[in-house]
């Protein structure tokens, strides 16, 4: 049996990662900032997370923020190295590479760190799960008009899935750079929009908006998607189905 660190294993993806490795008959310790044992910032680092990664196997590295990506990434690598982790397993996003968004420029840092720890390492980019689409057009659909970004197409994926993928990729050895992972569809974003509506119960005008910048431009151009790597199963009409109960096209 080996001992895996699951990091943000309370989280919308750790927490599914965790349940998958306990169902594989290996121990799990999850790691967040209010998750006794292991309820440390890893941000600040410190003697909790020495404690966290002592006699681990693999570390499957989910935690995320908007801020602070990078110092947490370099705290967990310092502790990951001083305790002889061998493994280090890394979630990132589709198009981290190619989308200028600041988000985006941090996970590829944290990406590059992984890269150049000198632990053996597993990346797997992912695109955006259904569930953060959901967040964003419950946002946008607070006003009587639903403003979306014009010619901009998306590709989401279940998050249960990528779940099983990281379970698959931390039971496993060191593989480096795996093939991304992409939702069964690209569509255009007002298609997702007015499913979402319909299965919300909710009536609002949808209007396509140009904008402008080198992030939308890397939307636009598709640069968040990977057509090629389209093996989500599930799609995004089957999650509102199960989130609102009855969501159609």
């Amino acid at each position: 049996m080996t001992t895996i660190l699951v990091t943000g294993g309370t989280g919308t993806l750790g927490r599914l990662v965790a349940e998958r490795l306990r169902a594989g008959g290996h121990e799990v310790r999850v790691l967040s900032r209010h998750s006794e044992p292991y309820a440390v910032d890893l941000r600040a680092g410190g003697a909790g997370l020495d404690a966290a990664v002592a006699g681990v196997d693999t570390i499957v590295h989910c935690a995320s923020a908007q801020k602070g990506d990078e110092q947490a990434a370099q705290n967990l690598i310092r502790a990951a190295h001083g305790a002889g982790v061998p493994h280090l397993v890394y979630v990132s996003i589709v198009g981290v590479d190619e989308v200028p968004l600041p988000y985006y420029r941090s996970k590829l840092a944290v990406e590059r760190l992984v890269e150049e720890s000198g632990i053996g390492w597993t990346v797997l980019r992912a695109t955006q799960f259904h569930d953060l689409l959901i967040m964003m057009f419950q946002g946008l659909s607070k006003l009587p008009v639903m403003f979306l970004p014009a010619g901009v197409r998306d590709q989401p994926v279940e998050v249960a899935e990528v779940a099983d993928r990281l379970a698959e990729l931390a039971e496993a050895a060191p593989a480096g750079r795996v093939e991304d992972m992409g939702g069964p569809e690209v569509r255009p974003l007002e298609s997702l929009a007015r499913a979402y509506l319909r299965a919300s119960g909710r009536r609002r005008a949808v209007v396509n908006v140009p904008l402008w910048g080198a992030a939308y431009r890397g939307f636009r151009s598709g640069g968040h998607l990977t057509p090629r790597r389209a093996v989500g199963k599930g799609s995004f009409e089957e999650h509102l189905e199960s989130r609102f109960g009855g969501g159609r096209v």
